[in-house]
């Protein structure tokens, strides 16, 4: 096979040369040798590439390179009849040590086998999948683990907030990581922030990291407000984030305080919640409205009636995230006189 002989002090530069003109051959291992290094090659470098005459071209032995799969793809090849991977979904959740896959029916029997391959391919400590939609009030789904530990307790890392969840008992997507991200810029410090279906805290947590502000964060499951009152204490943000716990039109019937900022983070049932969130606004606070929608317009028009006579400002609108086919998850951040 041929190689290119290099003394080792202009070895490194070589390399590098040869690798940016695809002309160094990554199926073998570098050999080296106490004053040379024999770099593999595709083909012989033209002399207008290698005009050094101490260069000499080879023909030597190079042991194979070991090269780890770059995808779960890579590592089911030859398990899975090319037919069936088309079907396969190429992305998947991955939340701290913990992989949540979605498995279509069409490959049941080949479950495991993927299941393992991702365990491998991310080095996490437990795969799952999942076995049904978010569903009831606590915004949970059905996991059927296939792989590693039966540990679904984990703790996440987003932008530096730590996030401590049991992915079995509590709703937390970490593809909203940039909407959170997006949301704690636009904050100021002194705001007073009510999150209405607050999870685990991820918007909570996020905002009172990086502003001087009093967030109230509410929901209804025991469970999420449980991890939230431990993250807060994680992340030392106990004195900024009020955790409520219970349905949050009980918590505001009667709390005579207003909020410059609402975070309605529930998409599938935010509308309902509209004019609770208008109620116990401040005259030019922002609201945060989240919406499965066709388009974007929809959820602009349903604030408008919402907030009848107040003037309304819409401040931005975006798609989150596909859902399905033709539907969105989508964001509409909003300024109501």
């Amino acid at each position: 096979m041929i190689g290119l002989k290099v003394p080792r002090k202009e070895a490194n530069q070589i390399r590098l040369l040869l690798l940016e003109n695809k002309i160094l051959n990554l199926n073998f291992k570098i050999k080296r040798s106490p004053n040379y290094v024999y770099l593999p090659l595709l083909e012989i470098p033209g002399k207008d590439l290698i005009k050094d005459d101490g260069l000499q071209v080879v023909d030597t032995k190079f042991e194979e390179a070991k090269r780890n799969p770059r995808s779960v793809e890579e590592y089911l090849e030859g398990q899975i009849p090319a037919e069936k991977m088309e079907t396969l979904k190429k992305s998947f959740d991955i939340i701290g040590e913990v992989v949540i896959l979605e498995i279509p029916e069409e490959l049941e029997d080949e479950k495991r086998a993927i299941a393992e391959a991702a365990l491998k391919f991310t080095k996490r400590r437990a795969v799952y999948r999942k076995g049904s939609e978010v569903k009831g009030i606590t915004r949970t789904r059905e996991l059927e683990h296939l792989a590693g530990e039966d540990h679904s307790e984990t703790i996440h890392q987003e932008f530096g907030t730590r996030i401590m969840l049991d992915v079995k008992k509590v709703y937390f997507s970490p593809r909203l990581a940039t909407e959170r991200k997006i949301i704690t810029g636009q904050v100021e410090d002194g705001e007073r922030v009510l999150d209405m279906f607050a999870g685990v805290g991820p918007f909570a947590l996020s905002i009172a990291r990086h502003h001087q502000v009093e967030v109230y964060a509410v929901d209804i499951n025991p469970d999420a407000v449980k991890y939230l009152k431990r993250n807060l204490e994680l992340n030392k943000l106990q004195e900024r984030v009020v955790p409520l716990e219970g349905d949050v039109k009980d918590l505001l019937e009667g709390m005579a305080i207003k909020f410059d900022r609402i975070i309605m983070n529930l998409p599938g049932s935010a509308l309902e919640f509209l004019p609770l969130a208008l109620e116990h606004l401040k005259a030019g606070g922002v609201v945060h409205y989240y919406q499965f929608s066709r388009d974007l317009d929809d959820p602009v028009q349903n604030i408008k009636m919402a907030a009848k006579n107040r003037r309304v400002k819409i401040l931005d609108r975006r798609k989150v995230k596909s859902t399905k086919p033709g539907e969105w998850h989508v964001a509409v951040d909003v300024r109501i006189y």
